[in-house]
């Protein structure tokens, strides 16, 4: 079983686990690309299993993560994705393994993940993680924790920002928080105004374009983060069809 890091040097070769095609077969690889390329040099890691499939870990020290949240000497893992096929071999514990022994060999003092109360789209799984050791370390609305794995009993407790504690705006309507982390924002977080006017209503769109917004962002998801009248409503990516679903729901 092999793993491969993608790096400056091969990334144009290497296929993104998480954005191999949707259902059309369409790749949405560029943005997130170009989005890794100038985290590299904050030292993100990406490191897959060389297969087609979505098996990866994504991490990045916290001081430079793209999440609302102080860890000071962690590293914070991004993304970490092992599906279809792939699970069930202990895959995701080696790629967890090798990131802590990086993680290790880098000086850090533990890691942190963002999870939720019950296992959500687009967020790691919290049940799979405490298993492994990891603690909740702080929550907040309406439900995320950020979840943490010591490697010393002096390590410091990490917490949100208070920016994201409450998961809420001032602004009304509909607002989206994005970035280009995930492959597909860069294609639904147009799309999802489009739809809106399709039906004859509006989002406002915020595109969060560097570490400083991220960290001082309203939601701890900031790939995407979808507000209604200041409350956050969900980090799931709409389909035109989950969209329609959620209109209804509020009366539109």
């Amino acid at each position: 079983m092999e793993f491969i890091t993608v790096n400056q040097d091969n990334i144009e070769q290497e296929h993104i686990c998480c954005a191999i095609s949707d259902k059309k077969g369409e790749t949405c690889v560029s943005s997130k690309k170009a989005w890794m390329k100038e985290r590299f040099e904050d030292g993100l890691v990406f490191r897959k299993l060389n297969e087609r499939g979505k098996v990866f870990i994504e991490y990045i020290p916290a001081e430079k993560a793209w999440y609302p949240i102080t860890a000071e000497g962690y590293m914070h893992i991004n993304c970490f994705w092992v599906s279809g096929k792939f699970k069930g071999q202990g895959i995701a514990n080696q790629l967890l393994e090798q990131c802590i022994e990086d993680a290790k060999e880098k000086g850090k003092r533990g890691l942190t993940v963002l999870s939720s109360t019950k296992k959500m789209p687009f967020l790691s799984d919290p049940k799979y993680l405490k298993y492994k050791g990891f603690q909740v370390a702080d929550t907040c609305n309406p439900y995320y924790e950020l979840l943490y794995l010591p490697f010393d009993e002096e390590a410091p407790i990490p917490t949100f920002n208070d920016c994201a504690k409450q998961g809420a705006i001032q602004d009304k309507g509909m607002v989206l928080y994005y970035t280009n982390q995930c492959p597909h924002t860069d294609k639904y977080a147009p799309l999802l105004k489009e739809f809106a006017e399709k039906h004859g209503t509006t989002v406002t769109l915020h595109k969060i374009e560097s570490v400083e917004q991220a960290q001082n962002a309203p939601a701890p998801f900031t790939t995407y983060s979808f507000f209604y009248d200041g409350k956050l409503v969900t980090n799931e990516i709409f389909s035109e069809k989950k969209f329609e679903k959620f209109l209804a729901s509020i009366g539109k």
